[in-house]
């Protein structure tokens, strides 16, 4: 009905009207995705038939956004790290190459936290990332651009990394879509920072999206011939699977308690559930989620079985060069000196501290195996379990800073290498996104898509901000 120099149009349009205001998309290559689309109408006014396009180039003509720290040829690689300013990617990560294979147009790379290990995106060579609902909240991390884009309209499609929750927390706080796969199925390939290590087995590559339905032909594109792995093909009967429900991670110390208003979003899933597909929807209690930051934590710096040591945040920060001191780049941050954020210097800090303790570390790598096992024999073939995607709704800009391990309700799942489908779930009374984490045993993506799908005709799915 339309043409692709429309859409593309549209989209243009959209993004130099409120990015302004977001600063999600911080390099953009507008020019050639409106002559990319131009190519599409010539392919589609000569091509052969229909159906034989539709095979060969599922995403054909479908505006695309990639965040920055993945490689899209001709854009910044910087991670938000200021001494990479002028890297240009000279070419696609495997993702980004096998999404424009499948016909996929992307306009432009959006904003990450700095060196993407923080939920807040803000760093000093993009500044800071705003939420669509409201300017004054943070969008997430790293993927925080994506998500933000991607909530306020301007992009149908986006390109995310995960390693402690980093696609879930922007879909969370902006109210779209996001798919952590299990792990070890899409690749990795072509960002910086890369996992090495042990930590090669908890980064994931995914998809967000504003629809639920999208979230499946792109993860089938991206995983490409990995993709029989997940099931994608196998059709979900929703009334056999066996849903699991956990309204908090036990009472960590270490974490807020989770928002009431998120609880109740939770409890009409369940009831939702329970009267509409007829199942019973199991309370649970893992006692071993109490101690999620203290797992991940361990297991991200433990060693591989090669015995490779995980490679250090100080490291990334100084990207090849000096190494970076992070207590005398506290001493700079305070007079205004320091070319790093605040949260990168304070994980620089926190990282010499969790190798002081090697007994204890140990105790935490042996309970995230049991954990891990625990998880799987609860899952099973066939179950889902419903679990909080953070314990607030979007907080101000700077106070993850007061509650840094918030995100264990999101970083648990990676080092358990689970998939997970964040769901918005419509929003709460101050008109920000509510949602929640489905999760499935390895290699059941399909279960987790399939009930975002029904939650999204439940529920509403995304809506667009400042629409009362």
């Amino acid at each position: 009905q339309v043409t692709c120099i429309e859409v593309v149009e549209a989209y243009v349009e959209r993004i130099k009207e409120v990015n302004p205001l977001i600063n999600a998309m911080v390099k953009d290559r507008f020019e050639e995705a409106l002559q990319e689309a131009r190519q599409v109408d010539k392919l589609l006014s000569e091509g052969p038939g229909d159906d034989c396009l539709e095979e060969k180039f599922p995403l054909l003509g479908v505006p695309i956004t990639v965040k920055e720290a993945f490689s899209l040829y001709g854009m910044p690689n910087t991670s938000g790290l200021v001494n990479r300013r002028n890297v240009i990617a000279t070419s696609d990560a495997t993702v980004v190459s096998r999404l424009k294979q499948a016909g996929a147009i992307p306009l432009g790379v959006t904003n990450c936290s700095e060196l993407c290990m923080w939920y807040e995106s803000s760093n000093k060579v993009y500044g800071r990332t705003n939420n669509p609902y409201d300017l004054q909240r943070i969008v997430g991390g790293s993927s925080g651009g994506e998500g933000s884009v991607l909530a306020a309209a301007c992009s149908v499609i986006g390109v995310g990394s995960d390693i402690g929750g980093s696609i879930r927390m922007p879909a969370f706080f902006n109210g779209v879509f996001g798919h952590k796969p299990t792990t070890g199925v899409v690749p990795n390939d072509g960002q910086f920072p890369n996992a090495h290590g042990v930590r090669t087995s908890y980064l994931c590559t995914g998809p967000m999206c504003r629809y639920a339905e999208d979230l499946e032909p792109v993860l089938r594109v991206m995983a490409g011939p990995g993709v029989s792995k997940l099931k994608l093909n196998e059709k979900v009967s929703l009334e056999k699977i066996k849903f699991h429900c956990m309204d908090h991670d036990g009472g960590s110390i270490f974490v807020s308690p989770v928002d009431k208003e998120i609880l109740q979003a939770q409890k009409k899933v369940v009831e939702h559930l329970e009267s509409d597909l007829g199942v019973r929807v199991q309370r649970v209690a893992i006692h071993k989620m109490k101690y999620s930051f203290q797992i991940w934590s361990a297991m991200m710096s433990s060693k591989d079985s090669e015995g490779q040591e995980a490679q250090r945040f100080t490291d990334l920060l100084g990207d090849h060069g000096k190494p970076v001191w992070p207590l005398w780049e506290l001493m700079k941050w305070l007079v205004g000196m320091s070319s790093h954020t605040l949260p990168a210097i304070a994980l620089g800090l926190t990282e010499k501290l969790v190798n002081l303790n090697l007994s204890g570390k140990a105790k935490l790598v042996s309970m995230g195996k049991s954990l891990q096992e625990e998880m799987e024999a609860l899952l099973g073939p066939d179950g889902v379990l419903l679990y909080p995607s953070h314990p607030t709704i979007a907080p101000k800009h700077h106070s993850p800073i007061c509650m840094p391990f918030n995100f264990a309700y999101t970083a648990i799942f990676n080092v358990l290498g689970l998939p997970v489908t964040q769901c918005p779930l419509g929003l709460g009374s101050e008109g920000l996104p509510l949602g929640i984490q489905l999760v499935a045993a390895a290699y059941n993506d399909h279960l987790t898509l399939a009930v975002a799908q029904y939650l999204e005709k439940a529920f509403g799915g995304w809506v667009l901000p400042g629409k009362v």
